[in-house]
């Protein structure tokens, strides 16, 4: 398959979605998130290919054995990508760079996959030039360097800037990062809320985070995309309890609880809502799941409209310590870097 558009996801002729695509088929507009019926019409010649993810989870813990090698504080973003700061490294290396260079290929040695790299002094910019140069590429992004290059960068670019925001900045005639500079944070406040004053210093290159070693897992759910649509309300209220009977039994063998329980509808015609609502008590009992989604099911459409995807989520968890979850992409602190697969 290699050299050719695969694309991994459901069957063409279903109702899934597109879970990620070769660059071969990125070219003919296919991306993740993506209906595969939609990938199917606009790349025909698509080899469509479902998920091995017992592959990919070992792919993962192998480059994050190579991470160690270098440092400790490594911390991850999702199964592919995270962060690390090489400042103080195992090896004694003092370029972050030199270090990239090393990851990427011993990566390729190991898992004989490719891998994209970002080195800058802080986290929002190693991140962004981990994605400027792929596939397998490293980017380097001195700090003298940063302000020439945040300013002539496109804003889709910019990592924590999503589509609804992309398309509210081009509405005010921001289409690059020297357009956002010339905002005010007070201004860019009025405009974005409290994610202007994000937006305001990134665009500065300033991100003063420093690399967490390990994440908390911050919600618990699962969702189901129907292989056709579903309109009959008895139907789906069913369905729900069976959603929370399996998110309980999950819960409770990691032994975690939620206080903040959230209904996710899909319709027909890929409209997505969430209705959240919280409980007094931490809980992972399939009976208030359970009621608690019947409720927020009122406040939406589901039974006029048809719903093609549900879900349900708990959040606000009492999670110990060694409750975490683990993902890849490389940051170098003076020299941080971002390594994407």
């Amino acid at each position: 398959l290699r050299g050719k558009p695969v694309i991994v996801g459901g069957s063409p002729n279903g109702r899934g979605v597109v879970s990620t695509a070769s660059y071969e088929a990125r070219k003919f507009g296919v991306h993740s998130a993506m209906p595969c019926s939609q990938a199917a019409r606009l790349c025909p010649q698509g080899i469509f290919v479902k998920g091995r993810f017992d592959a990919y989870k070992l792919a993962s813990q192998q480059i994050r054995e190579i991470f160690f090698e270098y440092t400790d504080l490594v911390e991850p973003l999702s199964l592919d990508e995270a962060f690390l700061d090489v400042t103080e490294n195992h090896k004694g290396m003092r370029s972050a760079t030199l270090i990239a260079k090393e990851i990427l290929e011993k990566i390729q040695q190991k898992t004989q996959l490719t891998a994209s790299a970002g080195v800058s002094y802080c986290k929002f910019i190693a991140k962004v030039a981990s994605d400027y140069n792929k596939p397998n590429g490293l980017t380097l992004i001195p700090p003298e360097e940063a302000e020439e290059f945040l300013e002539s960068l496109d804003i889709k670019k910019f990592f924590g800037v999503g589509k609804a925001t992309q398309k509210k900045m081009h509405s005010l005639g921001i289409k690059t990062g020297a357009d956002l500079k010339e905002w005010s944070e007070i201004d860019l406040v009025k405009a974005f809320g409290k994610s202007g004053r994000y937006y305001y210093r990134i665009c500065r290159g300033i991100d003063n985070r420093e690399v967490k070693p390990r994440r908390i897992r911050k919600s618990y759910g699962k969702e189901r995309t129907f292989s056709d649509d579903k309109g009959d309300l008895s139907w789906i209220t069913a369905f729900l309890d069976e959603l929370a009977e399996s998110i309980s039994e999950g819960m409770q063998k990691i032994n975690t609880k939620g206080k903040t329980i959230t209904l996710k509808v899909r319709y027909k015609n890929f409209d997505t809502i969430t209705r959240s609502q919280s409980v007094p008590n931490y809980t992972n009992d399939h009976y208030q799941i359970s009621t608690v989604a019947r409720q927020l099911l009122e406040d939406t459409d589901v039974g006029n409209r048809q719903v093609r995807l549900l879900g349900i989520s708990l959040s606000n968890l009492n999670l110990s310590e060694d409750h975490y979850y683990e993902q890849l992409e490389l940051e170098f602190r003076r020299g941080l870097g971002s390594v994407e697969c």
